[in-house]
């Protein structure tokens, strides 16, 4: 059996984790297992005790990784200088992105996240409203300076959110369609709609 190693840019509970995030994905949160996990990884199950402590701490690992990019990422936007239209197409972009290099990741966080500890369960809970009220600001903002047509906010929101989320059918076609040109057109039906 091989030993877990970290690369330059993850640790080794990074490793771990992104391998669980794909366990997690195909069997879903219940159904896999640390014996499962260490198979994949093709190390001893014992030894994977020796970097996480638990299937639980991989899924809030996981799960809190994909919030703090997310939230991260909201909060350089709130710092720029840019209209709301420009800020919302930078959300819808930053969403793709993260669809296509954390797909697995991201696909937890999204279904598992009801999986989590009460505490962690809590904090992600927190950290999604946040962000669902920030997007709402931008929105309300765009209403006010007359960029985004008065459309109810949160309409708006969770439109745009079902939408990137339906990325997850994606991973379907995805030898078919360039990745540019998926993140153009996502942002052009988002933004734009399909009327010439």
């Amino acid at each position: 059996m091989s030993k877990i190693k970290a690369t330059k840019n993850n640790s080794t509970t990074d490793v771990i984790c992104k391998s669980a995030a794909q366990l997690f994905r195909t069997n879903g949160f219940k159904n896999s297992s640390m014996r499962m996990l260490a198979q994949s990884l093709g190390v001893e199950a014992p030894s994977l005790y020796n970097h996480i402590g638990s299937k639980s701490e991989m899924l809030q690992h996981i799960c809190t990784k994909v919030a703090n990019d997310f939230g991260a990422h909201m909060v350089s936007l709130e710092e720029e200088e840019l209209t709301a239209v420009a800020k919302i197409e930078k959300i819808i972009r930053f969403h793709v992105k993260m669809m296509l290099k954390h797909f697995d990741e991201v696909y937890v966080a999204n279904h598992d996240w009801r999986y989590l500890d009460a505490a962690d369960l809590t904090a992600f809970l927190q950290q999604r409203k946040a962000y669902e009220t920030a997007m709402v600001q931008i929105v309300k903002n765009g209403i006010h300076n007359k960029e985004i047509a008065n459309i109810h906010p949160q309409i708006v929101v969770l439109t745009i959110l079902s939408a990137l989320r339906g990325l997850e059918f994606w991973e379907k076609y995805k030898q078919h369609l360039h990745t540019k040109t998926l993140e153009n057109n996502i942002v052009q039906l988002l933004l734009k709609g399909i009327k010439l």
